[in-house]
């Protein structure tokens, strides 16, 4: 079944975040991830959210998607991640 990570971001660096933004396309590569929606937001219609940008990357499951964040390739990454924004990041599975 599918995962989806979803990343919530507040850019606090935008040099430093395309380096990270950079870093992840990479990363994906060899577990077969889609960037199925990366944005920025229009409006809150309901409620608050605090995140200017969000980012949604599909991984064929969950054991795929945990291999990605736990690589040593992402793990560099995480270092110049947080200089460069405050992210929330979760995971998700479809609902049948």
């Amino acid at each position: 079944m599918p995962a989806y990570l979803v990343g919530h971001i507040a850019v606090k660096d935008q040099n430093q975040w395309s380096t990270y933004v950079d870093g992840v396309k990479k990363s994906l590569l060899p577990f077969d991830a889609e960037i199925v929606f990366r944005g920025r937001q229009v409006s809150v219609l309901a409620g608050e959210l605090p995140y200017e940008r969000t980012v949604v990357i599909r991984f064929s499951d969950h054991v795929t998607l945990q291999d990605w964040f736990r690589s040593e390739d992402y793990q560099a990454l995480i270092p110049i991640r947080d200089r460069a924004a405050d992210v929330v990041i979760a995971v998700y599975e479809d609902v049948e």
